[in-house]
């Protein structure tokens, strides 16, 4: 099993010396580089060149520069996607949003762990979780999602917030780490 397919899979692999990841990792970058060098008024050019960039877009999205990632090819957005400036995406691993989705500026949404033990952190090695956010999701600017998190339907994270658990549906969640705060109510 080469390191891509480690990395897929959610197993230990070598993020930093594996040529093929390093080349890919490198485009994505520089497309990233592209876009957030493209004038605001470039509306046309900025989604196409998102749409090489991401895995699967909806049709109605729109991301604020600057916006960085790892590999782009595994990350969706749903319909009605916003995100602010500065969002950063670590996507080793599937990171999925769902339609009506707001992100402040300056939130992360990262896959990437890393051992605990020294030895093997220090060979470069590391693993990969799937992040999920669900439909009609607000998150407040300066959020952090860490990896294997996944967000429900109908939630509120707060500003300043660390998501490192699980949020359920219907919820206001805040904090650090992030906590459920209130249940919201239909009406």
């Amino acid at each position: 099993m080469n390191e891509k397919e480690k990395m897929l899979k959610g197993l230990l692999y070598d993020a930093n010396y594996d040529k093929e990841l390093a080349d890919e990792r490198i485009r994505c970058k520089c497309l990233c580089k592209q876009y957030n060098d493209l004038s605001p008024d470039k509306i046309e050019e900025r989604k196409a060149l998102l749409k090489k960039i991401l895995g699967k877009t909806g049709e109605n999205f729109w991301i604020e520069q600057d916006f960085w990632c790892d590999y782009g090819y595994n990350i969706e957005i749903g319909e009605n996607f916003y995100s602010n400036h500065n969002c950063v995406i670590l996507d080793a691993a599937k990171v999925k949003f769902g339609d009506n989705v707001f992100i402040g500026p300056f939130c992360g949404f990262y896959t990437a762990g890393h051992p605990v033990d020294a030895k093997e952190r220090n060979k470069g090695l590391e693993y990969a979780k799937p992040v999920k956010i669900g439909n009609d999701v607000w998150i407040g600017g300066h959020v952090c999602v860490m990896p294997g998190v996944t967000i429900g339907n109908n939630v509120v994270i707060g500003a300043g917030s660390v998501v490192t658990k699980d949020i359920p549906s219907n919820s206001i969640a805040v904090g650090n780490p992030c906590k459920v705060m209130k249940e919201i109510m239909h009406s």
